[in-house]
């Protein structure tokens, strides 16, 4: 089982030292949010908690992601990097190709790119995109984000989006993994022709129910690739819960190690404690147990 830092809320300026550390204690990656603004009155319901309210402070900062992963990169060495999640359909796709490309590029194809359909209406509304294709202009975004990055001249005609005949350099040498997230039968179909899912906080039952879940769709799609399956755990704490996790197909865990030892509010000094001694004691016994 591999472990991910998540970002979510982090202050910006903890970002690097804790990347740092990650890159050392030997996590194997960095997920990062996704918001471009806060607005202060919402009438979408935030969908991840019973009464829609969002989890997050106003004070909550949130980087973009692919210059806060330019900067992350420069300072490790292995560490890779993917949102949780990124709402490309609030941007133009050659600009979000161009972005999420030079990022795999910067940082030695450590990249992966995370994404969801997005919730909030007046995000899309405030940014100039129409939010009821979200689903539709998601699927051909990524076919033609895909040609941009892995061939050399790219002609494109989609229902949305169309190229003339161009190139765009840099290239990625290696193949950028895409994630999907979302909890529909729409979005696990989604995510089973790509490389993985990224899911919000269950239970270890309910990861396994998912998992479960995409192995039967990933079937149906004839997908037989590697495949991500990530998560957070709202109720693992020993090696041997996340034993139980991965025998029934969670391959990744989204973790604040700190929040187990000194809560979600610890400074720097707490959050390198955390993350070590999470690694002390639930990582390397893991380790050992799986072996």
């Amino acid at each position: 089982m591999r472990f991910s830092i998540s970002t979510a809320f982090v202050p910006v300026d903890q970002q690097l030292p804790i990347a740092r550390a990650a890159d050392e204690l030997g996590y194997h990656s960095i997920a990062i949010p996704d918001h471009v603004v806060d607005l202060e009155t919402l009438a979408t319901p935030y969908p991840y908690t019973p009464d829609g309210a969002r989890r997050w402070e106003f004070s909550a900062e949130w980087p973009d992601p692919w210059v806060l992963v330019g900067a992350l990169a420069a300072v490790t060495t292995r560490l890779r990097f993917f949102t949780s999640v990124y709402v490309p359909t609030m941007r133009n796709p050659f600009q979000v190709a161009k972005t999420v490309g030079t990022a795999a590029v910067l940082s030695g194809n450590r990249v992966s790119l995370g994404i969801g359909i997005g919730w909030c209406l007046e995000e899309f509304e405030l940014l100039g995109q129409d939010f009821r294709t979200r689903g539709k202009r998601t699927d051909e975004g990524l076919a033609l984000m895909k040609e941009l990055w892995e061939s050399e001249w790219v002609e494109f005609e989609g229902a949305f989006y169309n190229a003339p005949k161009l190139t765009m350099k840099p290239n990625p040498t290696e193949r950028i993994p895409i994630f999907v997230g979302g909890l529909s039968e729409i979005a696990f179909a989604r995510a089973a022709k790509h490389d993985g899912w990224i899911g919000d906080l269950y239970t270890v039952d309910e990861a396994i129910g998912h998992a479960t879940r995409l192995r039967e769709i990933r079937a149906e799609v004839g997908n037989d690739r590697d495949f991500s399956f990530i998560t957070a755990l709202t109720d693992a704490f020993l090696p041997e819960h996340f034993v139980r996790a991965e025998e029934g197909g969670v391959t990744d865990v989204m973790t604040m190690p700190w929040a187990y030892y000194f809560g979600l509010s610890a400074n720097i000094d707490q959050k390198d404690e955390g993350m070590a001694r999470f690694r002390d004691e639930v990582m390397a016994p893991l380790e050992k147990l799986t072996a």
